[in-house]
């Protein structure tokens, strides 16, 4: 990878939801993703270093992928995560490229968020 990550960006893609807007105002207060709606079930988000989107036509949709956000400071990120309603699923933990923790949103998508420092 050329450019280093951006803080607080993912490096992956869509996530279905049971509510895009509950979806949309979680990642909005956390992390100050943008949205554009495509309708009533369907929202995608920018201002997260790699565009993707909420799928609220399938929030049955089983396996849902790890997604993995950046941080300069995962304490302070552990930190927007609670404020904004999330829950810590494993608190921060090292391995060989660093350090992170994994956290569930308000629709049950399991996330993970690293950093290097």
């Amino acid at each position: 990878m050329a450019d280093a990550p951006k803080h607080l960006g993912i490096q992956y893609l869509e996530l279905g939801v049971d509510d895009v807007a509950a979806a949309k105002k979680f990642y909005g207060d956390a992390f100050g993703w943008t949205f554009q709606d495509f309708g009533p079930t369907y929202a995608s988000f920018g201002n997260a270093d790699l565009d993707g989107g909420f799928n609220g036509e399938a929030p049955e949709q089983a396996g849902r992928p790890l997604i993995i956000l950046y941080a300069e400071n995962l304490e302070a990120s552990v930190e927007r995560v609670k404020r904004a309603g999330g829950r810590i699923a494993k608190p921060v933990f090292s391995f060989p490229g660093g350090r992170r923790f994994h956290f569930v949103d308000p629709a049950g998508n399991e996330l993970a968020i690293w950093s290097d420092k």
